[in-house]
């Protein structure tokens, strides 16, 4: 059915403020949509989910039966794999009907009694929304020091102890916290705070149980730094880490003389990022300059290495090779790298410099390192997983170089992975500035059998920003899809780090154009292929993501009948150009600067919301968060609106709001799915498929 066959949407005013800059003027009418303590902006967002579920309503039927499907995936009395930490086995454990997870550990051995450390379920009673953002405990083991929140935003936590030798909260309560970490003394901790742009700028010393307020430890006063706190796997030291997107710089102190003042390790440097990891013998250390983008590493002397003479090379760069990340443990090295799109892990012996490689047994597949707390560790982990496998969790004995899986993800109602058939494409795809062909990578997976005919319904996923990897994990929920014959795609685009730091730089800047029409290359790889038409091609991305959805969208219309975009980043220009707002500073360096011209130019080229057109648009269901902090919930609700002011078309334009969550939607397990269920109801519905 299309728009004309349901009642109008919800009528929204249209107040135009016109914006200059740069000698451009912009007319916004929906500006005042950004809001959230205007009733009549809180009035609106819940017009729409009203309108969203009268226009769904013929396929709620279709809703419960995904939500039963995808509910019955989860293992829903389902344990971690316990881990070692200063002698006791640490692990979560999820209950039946729970939405929440439990956490827990046991002295010793894995037979020894356990102790509920902190039930979720319980903390989070009668809340609508809740996240858990990590728990720290103190060397005697005695406190808990947990992170949390009740708004659903990513950014905004308050930190909470408790006693486990009693079980009871401890009085202190340290809100507006985004990272901590203990000393070696039990009792002092360190945590960072926040600017009201949300910015992570200070580090604060605390004593349990002090009367005297925080002390000030570092503040990083550029506002392109962010400032991070954390503690040495050898235990040994405390990093005050402050990044931006190009530049790095780590301060010291020791762990048991909390209050010294931190030292810089090596001064921040114009694009030259470095992460350090210590070691009793040497600091190791991951660099990345302008030679060497894929990273290279290197042994420094624990004194004396501000000489670069002295350092000494253990790793090369290679430029086919990204370094993602090492992690030192006492006799060994682990090094995760990326080559031709997939990730290698690798253990190298610090004595005699022996190097061992993990084997994996299948050309498509995603792995990563599971780091462990226990510097003395003779074992890693590691996870592996493909578009037809569950996660795995395996234990890699280092001195015998043989894998033993420790669990498998079970999926209750049945997973015959045989039945499904993976692949590797490779793209054609013009460099937006060069005119050059490069080949963008793309896993899929479908059923066996499937007639490549091109009438398959197809769903086409991508994020394409920040140097993400979009690997090719095992996706549970999409085999609601995929079993209904569609096939299921990700596209490896440019702005990921896919192919490695290159291919990354290749989609930020100036050259973001390359995102958008790689991913539209991709799309229509599948189509010349005969895998689908434009008339079965559904797509999805969030956040950047839904920021790619929305320039493709603009760009060729024609090419989708159905756009998912999740907190869609789609207000560029008034997003960037507000300062006030989570991210915006920093992000100069990913999108460029509005405030200077070129830039200016550049993004106005493909900011969605300033691109919205007269012409025929694809169906589109667009989703939001009132408590969203990365993207405001008003960027959705101004495209949503604008949309539909200037779309030709019949198809349908829904919005839908979490009003007690943020970017990620509904907190519980089951409530996401429901989330999940309607937007797959959406997307079936729009192309003509009602089971």
């Amino acid at each position: 059915m299309q728009q004309s066959n349901y009642p109008p949407p919800p009528t929204v005013t249209s107040k135009p403020q016109t914006f200059t800059e740069h000698g451009y003027s912009r007319v916004d009418n929906y500006f005042w949509l950004k809001d959230k303590t205007n009733p009549e902006v809180i009035n609106y967002l819940k017009a729409e989910n009203t309108y969203t579920d009268t226009v769904l309503a013929h396929t709620k039927a279709l809703q419960d039966r995904l939500f039963a499907e995808l509910k019955g995936r989860i293992k829903e009395e389902d344990e971690s794999v316990p881990t070692l930490n200063n002698g006791y086995y640490y692990y979560s454990r999820d209950q039946k009907g729970k939405q929440y997870s439990i956490f827990c550990r046991k002295k010793g051995a894995l037979t020894a009694p356990e102790e509920v450390l902190l039930d979720c379920n319980k903390v989070s009673e009668g809340k609508s929304a809740f996240i858990f953002a990590g728990y720290q405990i103190s060397d005697d083991n005695n406190i808990f020091a947990y992170a949390s929140n009740f708004t659903g935003s990513y950014a905004e936590f308050t930190l909470k102890f408790i006693d486990l030798r009693t079980g009871k909260p401890l009085p202190d309560v340290v809100d507006k916290v985004v990272g901590f970490a203990w000393s070696a003394d039990n009792k002092t901790f360190f945590y960072t705070t926040y600017t009201p742009a949300l910015r992570p700028y200070r580090v604060m010393r605390q004593q349990l149980g002090a009367k005297a307020p925080a002390s000030l430890v570092y503040e990083e006063e550029n506002e392109l730094f962010n400032v991070y706190v954390s503690r040495s796997k050898s235990k040994k030291l405390i990093y005050v880490t402050t990044e931006s997107f190009t530049s790095s710089e780590t301060r010291l102190l020791p762990a048991d003389q909390p209050t010294t003042t931190p030292v810089i390790f090596l001064p921040r440097q114009k694009d030259i990022q470095y992460n350090l990891n210590d070691h009793p013998d040497h600091f190791f250390l991951m660099w990345k300059d302008p030679r060497n983008k894929n990273k290279k590493v290197y042994a420094l002397p624990k004194t004396g290495y501000q000489d670069r003479k002295t350092w000494q090379e253990v790793i090369p760069h290679n430029p086919k090779t990204l370094i993602e990340r090492i992690d030192v443990y006492q006799t060994f090295m682990v090094i995760q790298s990326r080559s031709n799109g997939l990730v290698n892990i690798q253990v190298r012996d610090l004595q005699n410099g022996q190097t061992k490689n993990v084997d994996f047994p299948e050309p498509v597949y995603a792995a990563s390192e599971v780091r462990l707390p226990e510097f003395d560790a003779k074992q890693i982990r590691y996870a592996y997983t493909s578009l037809n496998r569950p996660n795995s969790t395996f234990e890699y004995d280092v001195a015998t170089g043989i894998s033993k899986l420790l669990k498998q993800q079970e999926i209750p109602s049945g997973f015959d992975p045989d039945k499904y058939e993976v692949k590797r494409l490779w793209a054609p795809a013009k460099d937006a500035r060069s005119g050059v062909t490069v080949k963008i990578p793309m896993a899929i997976v479908y059923k066996k059998g499937l007639d490549l005919n091109g009438q398959n319904p197809t769903l086409l996923y991508a994020y394409g920003s920040y140097g993400v990897t979009m690997d090719a994990n095992f996706n549970r929920n999409v085999f609601s899809l995929v079993d209904r014959g569609f096939l299921y795609a990700i596209a490896q685009i440019r702005g990921g780090s896919d192919l490695g730091e290159a291919w990354y730089e290749d989609g930020k800047l100036q050259k973001k154009l390359n995102t958008f029409t790689d991913f539209i290359a991709c799309a229509e790889h599948l189509i010349a292929e005969k895998y689908t038409n434009p008339k079965k091609l559904a797509i999805e991305g969030g956040s950047a993501g839904g920021l790619l959805m929305g320039a493709v969208t603009n760009l060729r219309p024609d090419l989708f009948q159905v756009v998912v975009a999740k907190v869609p980043f789609v207000d560029v220009i008034n997003t960037m150009l507000d300062t006030s707002l989570p991210l915006t500073t920093q992000e100069y360096e990913q999108w460029g600067n509005p405030n200077v011209k070129a830039d200016y130019d550049y993004i106005r080229q493909y900011s969605p919301y300033d691109n919205v057109d007269k012409k025929a648009y694809p169906n589109i269901l667009a989703t939001g968060g009132l408590n969203d902090s990365q993207v405001g919930f008003q960027e959705p609700t101004k495209w949503v609106a604008k949309l539909r002011s200037y779309k030709t078309d019949q198809n349908l334009v829904l919005l839908k709001t979490n009003m007690e969550s943020g970017h990620g939607g509904a907190t519980g397990r089951f409530d996401y799915l429901k989330e999940e269920a309607l937007i797959y109801a959406f997307i079936l519905d729009r192309l003509g498929l009602t089971k």
